[in-house]
């Protein structure tokens, strides 16, 4: 016997696990910076924070099976999903932290999406300051160390990101391994995308804007316009009841010709 779909089950379990989810990538991404900042920290610490790591991921795997479990059409899940199955997959195929990194974003970005009260303009800056803060965090752990790397600090490393994000790219900061230009590539093109986005989403605001104020000018119009006809309804009835019964109104009748003398 086919198991019957339940909307208002997957319904319900998005929205309870929604809340804490997000609490958990800030947890990750609490753990996965303070070993990059700090990286003479004690080795307890560490190790907590690579627990943490993978006891988040595991949560969002979790999370994904559940709602794959629940869904309707499994296959179309899997199919409008995939970022979200990447993330999952990732870490499997090469336990590296750089990898968890990447399906954590993807992971906590689509849940985010799903979140109604999230607005398009507070999600990409949203995603813009995590690009920024985990893209030099990311780079700094792969450059530092190595020879001949420019980027050496979490200053340098937040400010080569900002201006490869920016496509501004000074040129007086560069990674120099392939790991490092690989995450300058991906950078690149993420905010060249995100940039688009608020681009297109400011100036879908302007037209709306203009859109409302052309809609209030024409309700504005037509109010008048059926103001004036109510006036001129008005006179006229103010008009006929002036005029005597049976007596011809001064409105319709026209005055009667002058003979014209000889």
């Amino acid at each position: 016997m086919a198991r019957m779909p339940d909307t208002n089950t997957t319904d319900l379990w998005e929205r309870r696990t929604q809340g804490p989810l997000l609490a958990l990538a800030v947890l990750f991404a609490v753990a996965y910076a303070l070993p990059v900042v700090m990286p003479d920290a004690p080795e307890q610490l560490l190790f907590a924070c690579h627990v943490a790591n993978w006891v988040v991921w595991a949560a969002f795997a979790i999370d994904y099976a559940v709602r794959l479990w629940l869904s309707e059409d499994r296959l179309r899940f899997v199919r409008s999903h995939p970022l979200a199955l990447l993330a999952v997959l990732l870490p499997l195929l090469r336990p590296l932290r750089l990898l968890k990194l990447v399906s954590m974003l993807l992971l906590a970005g689509q849940r985010a999406r799903m979140a109604s009260q999230v607005r398009v303009t507070t999600y990409v800056a949203g995603s813009c300051l995590g690009l920024l803060v985990f893209g030099a965090l990311a780079v700094l752990e792969v450059e530092r160390g190595k020879p001949g790397a420019s980027i050496q600090t979490l200053g340098d490393a937040l400010w080569w990101a900002f201006t490869t994000m920016t496509t501004v790219g000074y040129g007086d900061m560069a990674p120099t391994t392939g790991l490092g230009r690989l995450l300058a590539i991906g950078l690149m093109l993420s905010g060249i995308a995100l940039l688009g986005v608020v681009t297109a989403n400011i100036a879908a605001w302007f037209i709306s804007r203009f859109e409302r104020d052309d809609a209030e000018e024409r309700r504005q119009t037509a109010a008048i316009e059926a103001l004036t006809e109510e006036v001129q309804a008005l006179r006229a009835q103010v008009a006929a009841l002036r005029t005597p019964q049976g007596a011809p109104s001064e409105l319709n009748v026209l005055p009667a010709p002058t003979p014209a003398h000889d």
